[in-house]
């Protein structure tokens, strides 16, 4: 019993049951093809995609080549979240990164996530 109302109480004190990306960001689902990624501390726009891209794999299962589209509009000022979907037609404008040869407003599950090996990298 004890176990159990300690498990309990673990479980409500995690941030709003959101899912911890492995860059340490919370990603909250906002239904069955929306999620926002709260700003916690300083992060640019490759540790959002980067928490967007571990959450569409390691949470909702989606395959590295599944599209993710940021549904906020850029620039995200400091202090606001990042907001994304995996609906082509609420995709903003622009996903906030800098693109050398693809310009489509969306990302591929498998490369957002990379963008979390490659800040590590550089810390």
């Amino acid at each position: 019993m004890r176990f159990a109302v300690l498990f309990v109480a673990l479980a409500l004190a995690s941030p709003a049951f959101g899912f911890t990306a492995q860059n340490g960001l919370i990603v909250r689902s906002d239904g069955a093809s929306d999620f926002t990624v709260p700003w916690r501390g300083k992060s640019g726009p490759q540790d959002f995609w980067c928490a967007a891209g571990d959450y569409a794999i390691r949470a909702l299962h989606l395959a590295p080549t599944a599209m993710i589209y940021r549904a906020s509009e850029p620039p995200r000022r400091a202090g606001e979240p990042m907001t994304f979907t995996l609906s082509a037609d609420r995709a903003a404008a622009s996903s906030g990164l800098v693109t050398l040869f693809d310009q489509r407003p969306g990302l591929t599950a498998g490369h957002t996530q990379s963008l979390c090996e490659i800040r590590r990298n550089r810390r």
